[in-house]
């Protein structure tokens, strides 16, 4: 009896001890956070992440959209998962996504996930401007690496992730990744709603909701930019970027601004901006423009699908000829513009320093007072030999135009800068240029 009781009791240890290992090795499985690289394409100005979706895992490239709701992705002959599962209409999942049809296998091919009575979604191209029907499935995303801010850690397995997959010529439609840059297969949504992949990952592995956006300013054979999913701290060779960090509201337009409007407010992200300086002179334009009207015009937000930052014609104008006169006190010499640009200087007579071309500095002034400061590095591009130009282009709207945004800042402001969106607290988080520093965007992580 006294045996059988010692057995009872060592066979007890052995469960416990196994559970409490297990407890621990769960704990420190647990992600801290996730990080995919970027990779900037030189010719389009696109900024893609890789992920591998599926059972077998296929590994698709995708452009990252921050305006964008949701993951889609072409799936052609090559995309045949065991463990996909269509999303059906009505279900809690699908009015999670707000999906707007019902759809069937007409004109479907025969593949995994087909079924009549598939949840819809409309996944939109930024570069064609169209969007399509798309069925809404979940499948097993990985290549999405866990972090501990300085590295990756291991390769995280992500169940039941929701996403749109749009069939090859689908209704007659052709062309559906029509400018995206070679070899994408479709588009990385990380917008303010339920499905985009920082509200997926954040959620199920209860991490900050946030990600953190750092896009590198050259091609993959130089490194490679980092999207962090749910906080830092990002190091950045071999800084800890999230210290140089100020903040600024990010504000919810009232009106839909996407591609399909509605009566819900903006999933995307604006901030507010107060005024535009040059050198510390603000520019004189209407401010009414910086301010969202009843309407859902006017105001400034952010976009990494267009490679230059967009103003209204009221304050391009204003902001390029402060900008010209500015530079002619520094002996900076003017040249004939080059399309899209308006305003370019001979190279020659323009210096240097650590954050690029000595130009005069365009200051974006914030609610709450602080600055995001726009140097060289950022404001000018490079467009033939001994030729740079400002790189802001005219958005073409004028007083009457149909709603449109003042100000949309793109991918090359961004470049070289750690942008952290807080969803929670509703704040963007902006380092300005890393460059000055002494770090950058651009590294050899070991994905």
């Amino acid at each position: 009896m006294a045996t059988s009781s010692a057995h009872h009791f060592f066979l007890l240890s052995v469960l416990v001890l196994s559970f409490l290992s297990s407890s621990v090795a769960l704990k420190r499985t647990k992600p801290h956070a996730f990080i995919l690289p970027i990779v900037k394409d030189t010719s389009t100005l696109q900024y893609s992440t890789s992920i591998d979706m599926g059972t077998p895992p296929v590994s698709i490239d995708l452009v990252i959209d921050i305006s964008e709701r949701f993951l889609w992705f072409e799936c052609g002959k090559d995309y045949n998962s065991s463990t996909y599962k269509p999303v059906h209409c009505g279900t809690r999942k699908c009015k999670k996504a707000k999906g707007r049809d019902c759809i069937t296998c007409t004109n479907h091919p025969l593949k995994t996930g087909c079924t009549n009575n598939t949840c819809g979604l409309e996944p939109f191209n930024p570069f064609g401007e169209f969007f399509v029907s798309g069925d809404m499935g979940e499948d097993i995303l990985s290549s999405v690496y866990s972090t501990d801010g300085a590295r990756a850690l291991s390769n995280t397995f992500v169940p039941h992730f929701l996403s749109s997959c749009v069939y090859p010529d689908k209704f007659g439609v052709q062309g559906f990744l029509q400018g995206l840059a070679k070899g994408n297969k479709g588009v990385l949504g990380l917008a303010r709603t339920a499905i985009s992949l920082p509200t997926q990952l954040t959620t199920k592995y209860k991490l900050h909701h946030k990600f953190a956006l750092c896009l590198p300013s050259t091609s993959r054979e130089n490194g490679l930019g980092d999207l962090f999913v749910g906080g830092g701290p990002y190091y950045m060779s071999p800084l800890d970027a999230s210290k140089f960090l100020v903040y600024t509201p990010l504000i919810v337009n009232p009106h839909s601004t996407g591609p399909i409007f509605d009566d819900d407010p903006s999933t995307e992200y604006f901030i507010d901006v107060k005024s535009i300086q040059v050198d510390g002179k603000v520019v004189n334009f209407p401010t009414s423009l910086l301010s969202i009207n009843k309407r859902g015009d006017g105001g400034t937000k952010l976009s990494t699908v267009i490679p230059y930052t967009k103003l209204h014609t009221l304050i391009y104008q204003p902001l390029v000829n402060d900008f010209v006169k500015k530079a002619a006190i520094g002996k900076i010499k003017r040249v004939a513009a080059v399309a899209p640009f308006g305003a370019c200087f001979d190279s020659r007579t323009i210096g240097k320093t650590i954050t690029g071309p000595a130009v005069p500095i365009i200051n974006l002034v914030l609610k709450g007072g602080v600055q995001w400061r726009i140097y060289g590095a950022n404001s000018m591009v490079e467009v033939a030999k001994n030729v740079l130009c400002l790189g802001f282009v005219d958005g073409g709207l004028e007083p009457g135009s149909p709603i449109a945004t003042s100000i949309v800042i793109g991918g090359h402001q961004f470049e070289d800068n750690l942008l952290e969106f807080d969803l929670v607290s509703s704040k963007l988080g902006f380092s300005s240029s890393l460059l000055l520093h002494n770090a950058n965007c651009s590294h050899f992580r070991a994905y």
